[in-house]
């Protein structure tokens, strides 16, 4: 099976990035071609939305006159831009020209990998908790754990589609021309879609990424500035756009992220962490059915990881849904079956091989990385580029997977505080892991719920690597428990819910305008 090294390669040095408390981000900048889109779906503003209640909820004021003295004055803009454009100028080009839905994505992950990192204990033994009011003081805010990831990702995703079907219903009313069809001196520096250009769907997308990314990583705000304008000037440097163009896309693009914002604010993942008397409650409660309960195998003991992120709003399912499609409870710590399945993970604890040992490592999405939700857009990603999408459905498809992994986030850590599982070597202390020993409940896996997700809603909007991704999520299932983190149990219950919740996606898909 052919897995991506560049993939692979990224992760690592995502890694390699962290470095204590002095945190910087690495970014890959991997190279692709310019993106030229098969087909620029210029009827996407048709298209169901996610939070708008239609495509021209934020009204979008008429462009200026092309004969205006200050559109005059944006053409001249670009003349001059180009004619002394220096060196980090062209490449700050060519990064952003293989698609703006694509780099923001990558900057999502790169702020995920930075900040994926636990915080240390303080002197007393306890464990200090990241505060979004204070994010520069230490332990830096967020700490961004799976659940935390995947719900990023997803706020990025749903803001950047909703504004850019917004963008296609101004493009569309509007229709003003390209800077060099209205002075053809005007150079263009790279293909164009010949479409129209106001407001700046490029800047829309922008817009829309920074505000997410500001509220997810409030600690970053020179960053994501700096990577905004950037964004803007790109376009303007290429000869794609006026400035009063991007500007309006930009505008644009923020008024809609600001709706998930609010929504954001409310979704209740914020109360996720709970209180130590919550905590206590869960462990008592399980003791109480006469089953084995979790405990923290640090040292000294970590608070759970957002124990109560399962009562978090989804986009797919509500918390009635996620509690109705609760599955039914593992082993009893008492049967033969759970000893049967523990004696399995002990035996890969002690038996590894090297081609399993790869497949733990390739799967492992632990501290310093994208997550498994990451490793999943990072999946994506690579293959959409070769479908040539336009910026629109780069974002639906985008939008699709990580509703799908957000929601498979809620469902699987509403299983896991519901039943409190314990890890296998918990229950076994022969039972070494071979992997880092994340600090939640076994039952059920999250790299399972994830993959199952992912490869189920990427195999309908990418069919021709159906077989691949649904090999993949097999793969990445089976290596926690290689890695002797995980039952038998805990990977094929996390598969099968993953796959119900991919298949949600696919019913949103296959009725929003989009096929």
């Amino acid at each position: 099976m052919k897995f991506s090294n560049l993939i692979l390669s990224g992760i690592i040095i995502s890694a390699l990035a962290i470095s204590g408390c002095e945190k910087e981000i690495v970014s890959r900048n991997m190279q692709f071609e310019a993106l030229n889109p098969a087909n620029i779906d210029t009827a996407a503003w048709r298209w169901k939305t996610i939070l708008l209640t239609k495509a021209d909820e934020f009204p979008v004021a008429s462009p200026i006159a092309i004969t205006a003295p200050d559109y005059k004055l944006e053409l001249l803009e670009i003349k001059s831009w180009q004619n002394k454009m220096t060196d980090q100028e062209k490449d700050i080009v060519k990064y952003w020209s293989a698609g703006v839905v694509l780099r923001w994505n990558e900057i999502m992950r790169e702020l995920v990998a930075k900040y994926n990192l636990a915080p240390y204990q303080n002197e007393d033994n306890t464990y200090p908790i990241p505060n979004a009011a204070n994010p520069l003081a230490y332990p830096y805010f967020p700490f961004s754990n799976p659940p935390y990831a995947a719900r990023a990702y997803a706020y990025l995703s749903t803001a950047q589609y909703d504004a850019l079907v917004s963008a296609s219903y101004y493009k569309s009313l509007y229709k003003r021309a390209r800077p060099s069809v209205n002075d053809p001196s005007i150079s263009t520096l790279i293909s164009v879609t010949a479409d129209f250009a106001y407001p700046c769907e490029e800047a829309v997308a922008a817009g829309a990424s920074a505000t997410i990314l500001r509220l997810m990583f409030p600690g970053e705000q020179d960053f994501i500035q700096e990577k905004l304008t950037e964004c803007k000037n790109y376009r303007i440097m290429v000869g794609a756009n006026v400035r009063s163009e991007v500007e309006a896309g930009e505008a644009l693009g923020k008024s809609v992220a600001s709706k998930f914002v609010a929504r954001a604010r409310t979704d209740r993942a914020g109360k996720s962490v709970g209180t130590p008397p919550d905590w206590a409650n869960m462990e008592t409660n399980t003791s109480a059915k006469g089953e084995l309960a979790w405990v923290s195998q640090e040292s000294p003991k970590r608070p759970p990881m957002l124990p109560f992120f399962g009562k978090t709003i989804g986009f797919l399912l509500d918390t009635n849904q996620v509690v109705q499609g609760r599955p039914a409870p593992p082993p009893s710590t008492n049967s033969e079956q759970f000893k049967k399945e523990l004696d399995e993970v002990l035996y890969h604890s002690k038996n590894p091989s090297r081609e399993k040992m790869k497949i733990v490592h390739f799967w492992g999405d632990g501290v310093g990385t994208y997550t498994p939700p990451g490793h999943w857009n990072a999946v994506a990603c690579e293959d959409f580029v070769g479908l040539r999408l336009s910026e629109v459905r780069w974002a639906r498809n985008l939008a699709l997977l990580n509703m799908s992994l957000m929601d498979a986030a809620i469902c699987c850590w509403d299983a896991k505080y519901y039943y409190f599982n314990p890890r296998p070597s918990q229950v076994n202390s022969e039972i070494k892991t071979l992997t880092g020993l994340p600090n939640f409940p076994a039952y059920l896996s999250g790299h399972s719920t994830f993959s199952g997700a992912a490869a189920t809603i990427l195999g309908h909007l990418n069919p021709g690597r159906a077989t691949a991704y649904s090999a993949m999520a097999e793969e990445a299932s089976l290596s926690r428990l290689y890695g002797a983190i995980h039952y038998r149990s805990d990977i094929e219950v996390g598969m099968t819910m993953g796959k119900t919740i991919g298949q949600k996606a696919i019913e949103r898909a296959k009725t929003d305008g989009g096929e």
